[in-house]
């Protein structure tokens, strides 16, 4: 996981949608690490002491590690990975991770009558802001893709970016509403868990054998169980995960092709166009040159 945020300006056009996005990002906290950090921007920085009060409603996803969550309509609790956090406009709040374990931490933060229509309605209350869903790579997915269509700010990418956020209230509130009627099967959650593994550290040198032990199971057992529930065995499941994340380097034309190799920790670079192309079936200049032109 690369650590990113950013607080976007809005036009009349934008908050006439109906809901329009303020900032958005991910950051991974490790142990003993300081939070917030000293770089947070200071219109959102707080401290655990004095805590602090927003003007938008913010959903964050906890997808590893553990921590603290109080606001004013919540008691001070304990919060685990696979947990959403909600805060609302005009509400005292403060969390932070656990100094022994760090968290991985996804965030959006939005405005709009939309919300405030869903909050009036009672689909997400105060008063029940930590909601426990469990890990699912579909709210990784969702929070991701509105961090790509951030970076950019293409035109018109406000209300695009509000569907998005739309889809992920509406996947949460799905997914509260079927942990009332099932416990979650445990190979699911494994599953689950280990393709957040896989997503988050697609730029590091992650082995099959260290996400089977991190989980505290056996790389066989993994291995058969992984392949049994998705149909594609965790191997490759990685690859085509860093293949697609290669075509979106590939459409930034400053990073060289070695460049790309090196950052999703392919052994070389000769390797990785080999693969790409069998893949794609295209090299990745090709795969390029072919971008380039549908511009």
């Amino acid at each position: 996981m690369t650590n990113y945020y950013k607080y976007l300006p809005t036009s009349d056009e934008d908050e006439s949608w109906g809901l329009h996005i303020l900032n958005a990002g991910c950051n991974r906290i490790f142990k003993n690490e300081i939070y917030p950090s000293v770089q947070h921007p200071a219109h959102h920085y707080f401290t655990w002491n004095k805590g602090r009060v927003l003007d938008e409603f913010q959903v964050i996803y906890i997808a590893k590690g553990e921590g603290i969550f109080e606001s004013a309509g919540s008691r001070k609790s304990i919060i685990r990975e696979g947990t959403i956090l909600l805060l609302f406009p005009g509400e005292w709040h403060r969390f932070k991770p656990n100094v022994k374990t760090g968290w991985d931490e996804y965030w959006v933060g939005f405005k709009g009558p939309i919300m405030e229509n869903l909050a009036q309605q009672k689909f997400f209350h105060q008063r029940k802001p930590i909601l426990h869903i469990g890990i699912h790579e579909s709210i990784i997915n969702l929070m991701l893709e509105i961090i790509e269509k951030t970076k950019n700010e293409k035109t018109g990418y406000q209300p695009m970016v509000a569907g998005i956020v739309m889809h992920l209230l509406g996947q949460i509130h799905t997914l509260v509403r079927q942990s009332n009627f099932k416990a979650e099967d445990i190979t699911e959650s494994i599953i689950n868990r280990a393709r957040i593994i896989f997503r988050t550290h697609i730029d590091e040198d992650i082995t099959i054998e260290n996400v089977a032990e991190e989980l505290n199971v056996s790389y066989a057992w993994f291995r058969k169980a992984f392949k049994a529930y998705s149909g594609i065995a965790p191997h490759q499941y990685l690859l085509q995960l860093k293949i697609e994340k290669a075509k979106e380097l590939l459409s930034d034309p400053s990073m060289q092709v070695k460049e790309i190799s090196f950052s999703l920790n392919f052994k070389s670079s000769f390797y990785f166009s080999k693969l790409f192309k069998e893949k794609t079936g295209s090299s990745p200049a090709e795969f390029r040159k072919k971008m380039d032109h549908k511009k």
